[in-house]
């Protein structure tokens, strides 16, 4: 395919309705974390206030991790089945009201309704799995010599959870869900731009009956807030997901306390395509595996490699593909992608598009709002930081490949290893580059990356440890030996 410079940047009017959410709604439920000082939430379609919101002080941490130990110490004292019971009746009370919060977090992240709904429902079917877990909690009996040994599992105390913007509700629980089943307390620090779905799920879990302060959200900047919870000396464990950056700081603070961590981080994911696989379903699948959220995921494929004898026309079937995204009012049951979550932000994708760059672009509304079209672009070195670098937008970059050793070493020519895509009728080959590639999670002749019953993390800069699946809880717990001597 010829290449083709990128025109510019597709202008089109959008409009939003604003949702029912009031400064008075969010105050009072603000209230029940203790809060201070204030912090605007913006709505990215439209740039409209959609609340201002109390942002938590190191007094107002400390406050709340105090709270969290006192009521940690009962929960774990409760009786397993009754911890089961009150996180199923938390998913119930989160499934009664998923349409709320799905429009909530249409507000205030700009994401498309559809996802919205199901990140409500992720939700929802995270704290269902985890309560399926707390009477499956087991430890081991080990062979010894003279007597019996024991293994127990018990809960760390006060998790702090710290989730990013990008996937406000189904982060956040991907911590708090089997923290709370292992029977620990969490405090959540939602990020700046995005705590209202973050506080409606703390009053949900009030109306579900878990006890007061088990749970407990603080909004707040992450520097103050954010900072006082790492530091704290009451929090035995540190989620964090957000940029590589922001993390080493935190795993740095946190190893000067022997502070447990958990880091998801960056991700700059391969979708790797070879001249075997099925052509139309990789160029098809392909627009969504870089742009659903607007780009704003870790595990966006951002790098798509094409063996170079199927590069022509993989371009030829990916072009009217990408061109006919809708992008545009998220609250619209058409949409497709949505807009950027900050000025900040659009700005940062914005500096990895060359004015001259070759490519493919899609269209996106002008006007108010954080818009940027959805962008392929083509002709780019390697090493070019639009194809290392994360962009975190709807911007991906084509590169073809040789053979399989060159499809693995551009593959691995990055500092991540989150995620990825293998494309190939050869089982063998599926097989073998899955093997060589260094990701934490790939899938073959597919994009999905994340189910709330399997692993999830990252390789390298990418992150440390594994969330969601079968071993969630005991990420949460420590391990204590007990042994009882037989001997006379």
């Amino acid at each position: 395919m010829p290449a083709r410079h990128l025109p510019p940047e597709p202008v089109s009017p959008v409009h939003v309705r604003p949702a029912h959410v009031t400064r008075a709604q969010v105050t009072r439920t603000s209230a029940r974390s203790h809060v201070s000082t204030e912090h605007l939430v913006l709505d990215p379609a439209t740039e409209e206030v959609v609340a201002t919101v109390p942002a938590a002080t190191p007094a107002d941490v400390d406050a709340a991790v105090t709270r969290a130990g006192a009521a940690q110490r009962t929960w774990a004292a409760a009786a397993p089945a009754d911890r089961a019971r009150l996180l199923r009746r938390f998913a119930a009370v989160v499934d009664e009201h998923v349409e709320e919060l799905a429009r909530l977090e249409v507000r205030e992240a700009g994401h498309t309704l559809g996802n919205a709904r199901w990140e409500a429902g992720n939700v929802r079917d995270l704290l269902d799995y985890a309560a399926g877990g707390v009477e499956r909690l087991n430890g081991r009996q080990i062979p010894v010599a003279g007597g019996l040994d024991v293994t127990i599992l018990e809960p760390l105390g006060v998790i702090g959870v710290i989730a990013p913007w990008n996937f406000p509700m189904p982060i956040a629980a991907w911590g708090t869900a089997p923290a709370l089943a292992a029977g620990n307390a969490v405090v959540l620090k939602p990020a700046e731009a995005t705590p209202l779905t973050a506080l409606r799920l703390a009053g949900l879990a009030l109306e579900a009956g878990l006890p007061e302060h088990l749970f407990q959200v603080l909004p707040g900047a992450g520097a103050v807030a954010g900072n006082a919870l790492v530091e704290h000396p009451g929090v035995a464990k540190i989620v964090f997901t957000g940029s590589t950056r922001v993390g080493k700081a935190i795993m740095a603070k946190c190893a000067d306390r022997v502070k447990r961590v958990t880091l998801e981080l960056g991700g700059k994911s391969p979708n790797i395509v070879f001249a075997d696989a099925d052509i139309e379903a990789a160029a098809a699948a392909t627009p969504m595996s870089f742009l659903d959220n607007s780009g704003q995921d870790c595990c966006a494929r951002t790098r798509i490699l094409v063996q170079r004898s199927a590069y022509d026309r993989f371009l030829e079937l990916l072009a009217p593909a990408v061109e006919g995204i809708v992008v545009g009012d998220p609250s619209d049951e058409r949409t497709q992608m949505g807009p950027l979550i900050s000025r900040a932000q659009l700005d940062r994708v914005r500096s990895y598009v060359p004015d001259d760059a070759e490519g493919i672009r899609g269209k996106a509304p002008g006007g108010p709002g954080f818009w940027f079209p959805p962008t392929v672009l083509t002709g780019l070195a390697p090493d070019a930081p639009a194809a290392v670098e994360e962009v975190f937008g709807p911007v991906a970059v084509v590169l073809p490949f040789d053979d399989e050793a060159d499809a693995v070493r551009l593959a691995n020519a990055t500092e991540y290893g989150l995620s990825g895509s293998i494309w190939t009728r050869d089982v063998g080959r599926a097989l073998r580059v899955s093997g060589a590639v260094r990701a934490g999670n790939l899938s073959v002749n597919s994009h999905s990356s994340v189910r709330y019953w399997t692993p999830f993390g990252g390789y390298q800069q990418s992150g440390l440890g594994r969330e969601l699946g079968p071993d969630a809880l005991t990420a949460f717990t420590e391990t204590k030996n007990v042994f009882i001597s037989t001997e006379a």
